[in-house]
């Protein structure tokens, strides 16, 4: 449905222009568009390239499983079906930990990972998602961050006088998402009787 509407908006900006007999901004600001992108895009490599070296450091250094012991009552807390040394864990605290750093694209893969595990403990229809899976997925998209660094990076790339003034309303605004997520998800497993 989206698409339709992004198509839609872009068609009546080039209808717009052509009634105008401005179709030439079209193509300037495709132009323009793009080459902003391209900019940002090769701005932000450093910064994910340099998140994901350190993650990547962490992990050879075992405190990747140290964190997954540290963070074990949380996660018997919020997957009681998933066991407690399983590779799951490890890949769902990673997840959450590149989350709460801001490197959304640097927690796919770990957030792809945990999911495959997950699905390795599915019993149920392959193609039905557990209450574990459902719990990460709540988990993923409104995860606590705590150090917003891409959009840091951005408010730097452009020019901000200061670009970590977004810090404090960014741990707020994901602390009550994270708060409202984790809570549904226990109201939800009360409400359909899923325990794991």
């Amino acid at each position: 449905m989206v698409n339709y509407v992004w198509l839609a908006m872009v068609l009546l900006g080039i209808v717009a222009a052509a009634a105008n007999g401005h179709i030439e901004v079209v193509t300037t600001a495709a132009l323009e568009g793009a080459q902003t992108a391209v900019k940002t895009s090769f701005s932000l490599i450093a910064i994910i390239t340099f998140w994901l070296g350190v993650m990547k450091l962490a992990e050879a250094a075992g405190m990747v499983r140290a964190l997954a012991n540290l963070a074990r009552p949380l996660t018997r807390f919020l997957f009681p079906g998933v066991p407690r040394d399983h590779p799951a864990i490890g890949a769902i605290v990673m997840n959450l930990a590149a989350n709460m750093l801001g490197l959304g694209n640097a927690a796919t893969p770990m957030g792809l990972l945990a999911m495959q595990e997950l699905q390795k403990l599915n019993r149920g229809p392959k193609d039905t998602a557990t209450p574990a899976m459902c719990t990460f997925l709540a988990l993923n998209t409104s995860c606590i961050t705590l150090i917003p660094t891409t959009i840091i990076g951005i408010r730097v790339i452009y020019g901000s006088t200061d670009p970590t003034a977004v810090v404090g309303t960014t741990i707020f605004a994901t602390a009550c998402a994270t708060v409202v997520a984790v809570t549904a998800d226990r109201i939800l497993r009360r409400f359909y009787g899923q325990g794991g």
